[in-house]
């Protein structure tokens, strides 16, 4: 890498020019009538709706408000999801495939709903939704998809052109969907929950649960937040009540940039459906119309050279559209359960005082206010059409048990070869900024060198169940490639479900390293 700027963490656009509030850390034990966990859409929905209906709400969040998954979407709000119709027909029938599309309908029309009555100004648009293939074999799922639509009574059509150079050959509308600013969403609920007396507490990680005639959090500051029900939206729940979630779901990480374009933007939301998947929206920033340009998603831990993924999406958006300029890269973290149906319930199923919301796959703006509507109602002991589908503790055997054997095999293989690999790289090759997978006293290690020149040693096994964690380049992460948790350059815990951090080393300065040599064959010494 050499000399460099001062490296920063890729952020979303979303949180540029915002002042959002600022909240104490929890300080002491507390009792509450319900604790909700994770201060993304869900957690803040949620809590929202809680205070609206008069109980007594805590919401705590391990960093800041808007900072996870919730502030690095690309604000689609929409209820296409990829090619999910047909699927849900095959694997669900009829009744919960028009049940799932009803219920992120009315999740939309609720968010709107909020909009209003609030009078939140968040660049909400009504805008069309389009699915876009460039092969045969990609044109007849969206046939296929179509047809679902038509049986499910969606509201939709099919086509085949696009408003920008592609070689689209088919495409499926769905009507009536939305875009906005979810920062600015999310900020005017946060308002609304305090003005009802909500409290909210920033960084207050929540690390284990104890139930006994109320239930306990307790934080990683050692105190305790004592209430009746438990909400975890906290992405990948904090806390697993024997449900072994880390089985049954798996992490993607894909990647957003934010162009100003040289062509005109083309109205709609659009995504291919063909490998490789590019989503394509507009949004507004500053004024100005700009193209979020996203995609390039793999495994988390499993990918290739992390800034690569970013290249390609500018190679797209450049031959695509032309770039003016580039104003914004991140990425997300997306979990997908068995049978792409979100987890939304009681963690286990005798047990409806510890509930949780995940798996929203790349959906989770309706998602995310579908689960606050469904939490509330199961809180507030209400029947909804939407539970069965939604729950927790279904199993239905065709596609769960196939996608379960195979994300089982695929952590069981990554978990062996990491054991296995042999590693030549060395600590002391590596320039400020860098890090990668080393040799260090004859093990397998983690290093990064910080700005300041001072190295940093990890032990790379994921404190989780023990897998071998990989360096993420572009956002110098140790990410795990068996059931996507995330670490920062000095091991300290990004997302679960790990939750303790990777062990240290060794932390080192520069001068303190000592050089190795050995002799070549002329008896010379030489550095290595």
């Amino acid at each position: 890498m050499g000399h460099h700027e001062k490296w920063t963490q890729p952020e979303p656009m979303w949180r540029e020019n915002l002042r959002l509030p600022a909240f104490e850390a929890l300080k002491e034990n507390k009792q509450t009538e319900v604790t909700v966990v994770g201060g993304g859409i869900t957690g803040i929905t949620t809590a929202y709706l809680l205070a609206k209906e008069g109980r007594q709400v805590t919401l705590i969040e391990s960093d800041v408000l808007l900072n996870g998954t919730s502030g690095h979407t690309t604000a689609k709000v929409t209820a296409q999801h990829g090619l999910i119709y047909n699927e849900l027909l095959k694997h669900f029938g009829e009744e919960s495939a028009a049940l799932y599309y009803q219920a992120q309908m009315d999740a939309l029309q609720t968010m709107e709903n909020l909009i209003t009555k609030h009078k939140i100004d968040c660049e909400w648009e009504k805008e069309d939704a389009f699915l876009f293939s460039t092969t045969k074999q990609g044109a007849h799922k969206l046939e296929q998809e179509y047809e679902a639509y038509q049986k499910l009574k969606i509201e939709g059509a099919i086509g085949d052109e696009v408003p920008f150079d592609s070689d689209a050959n088919r495409t499926l509308l769905m009507t009536n969907q939305a875009r906005f600013h979810p920062v600015k969403y999310l900020k005017g609920l946060v308002d609304e929950f305090i003005r009802l007396g909500g409290e909210v507490c920033e960084h207050t990680k929540a690390v284990d649960v104890k139930e006994a005639e109320r239930v306990h959090v307790r934080t990683g500051e050692g105190f305790t937040l004592t209430s009746d029900y438990v909400i975890s939206c906290s992405h990948f729940p904090f806390y697993d009540g024997k449900g072994l979630y880390f089985s049954r779901m798996y992490a993607e990480r894909s990647y957003v940039i934010a162009i100003e374009p040289e062509k005109a933007v083309p109205p709609g939301m659009y995504i291919s459906i063909d490998e490789p998947k590019r989503s394509i929206r507009t949004a507004d920033y500053n004024g100005t119309s700009v193209l979020l340009i996203g995609g390039e998603s793999h495994k988390t831990g499993q990918g290739v050279d992390t800034s690569f993924h970013y290249r390609a999406l500018e190679e797209f958006a450049s031959e695509t559209f032309g770039i003016k300029q580039k104003l914004f890269q991140w990425s997300a973290q997306d979990l997908t359960t068995l049978d792409k149906v979100p987890y939304i319930g009681p963690i286990t199923r005798n047990n409806h005082r510890v509930l949780i919301a995940s798996g929203f796959r790349k959906w989770g703006m309706t998602n995310g206010t579908l689960a606050a509507m469904l939490l509330r109602d199961y809180v507030m002991r209400e029947q909804s059409l939407y539970h069965e589908l939604f729950k927790p503790a279904r199993f239905k055997a065709d596609p769960s048990m196939k996608h379960f054997l195979s994300q089982n095999f695929d952590v069981a293989s990554h978990l062996i070869e990491g054991k296995l690999e042999l590693v030549a790289d060395r600590p002391e090759t590596l320039d400020k900024g860098e890090g990668m997978v080393v040799q260090w006293k004859g093990e397998r290690a983690g290093a990064f060198r910080d700005e300041e020149g001072k190295l940093h040693v990890l032990d790379t096994t994921c404190t989780h169940l023990g897998c071998e964690v990989e360096w993420n380049n572009a956002e110098r992460t140790w990410d795990c490639p068996c059931h996507g948790s995330r670490f920062a350059f000095d091991g300290s815990v990004m997302e679960g479900p790990a939750d303790r951090p990777l062990m240290k080393l060794a932390v080192e300065d520069e001068k303190d390293i000592p050089v190795q040599l050995e002799e070549d064959s002329n008896g010379n010494q030489n550095q290595i």
